[in-house]
């Protein structure tokens, strides 16, 4: 069973963005003293225009990535609304979800306790119970940082007159 136990994904870049991106890097790290607009030499000018093109890049990707959330999160809608039927499907997209860094849902806990009530293998059943678990301590956690959050923005407590 693949673990959603906190691994996520990453962003890949090709070597010639690497390149641009430690370049880049390096220039944060020790910068050379700031010329005047327009007296760059060719190559440093170069090396600005990697850098907006490896920008670009970046920002290119994260659309890329926010698109591919909201279909994932949709077909985890679609399985989740076919269950029982989809379970083997539902939880292997629950599965890379949660590994994605998703909060499961009420709809996520009460499916997967549903899920949980249905006869089958001893395997799958022990499966489903762990990935019950897993989903019941992430969202306890999940509620009780929202709560401290809203704890913090709303300041000490008053003194009772």
């Amino acid at each position: 069973m693949p673990t959603p136990y906190g691994s996520r994904g990453g962003m890949a870049f090709s070597a010639d963005e690497l390149r641009v991106l430690r370049r880049a890097l390096a220039i944060a790290l020790q910068p050379e003293p700031v010329t005047p607009p327009g007296s760059l030499g060719p190559d440093r000018a170069e090396e600005v225009q990697d850098c907006f093109r490896l920008a670009e890049a970046v920002d290119e990707a994260v659309r890329e990535g926010g698109r591919l959330r909201a279909f994932l999160l949709d077909e985890l809608a679609r399985y989740r609304a076919a269950l029982p039927g989809a379970a083997v499907g539902y939880l292997e997209q629950l599965e890379g979800a949660l590994a994605a860094g998703y909060e499961p849902l009420p709809e996520d806990l009460a499916a997967l306790r549903a899920l949980c009530r249905a006869t089958v293998s001893d395997g799958e059943a022990a499966r489903r119970r762990a990935l019950l678990s897993y989903c019941e301590r992430l969202a306890e956690r999940c509620v009780r940082a929202r709560l401290a959050t809203r704890a913090v923005a709303a300041g000490p407590p008053r003194p009772r007159p």
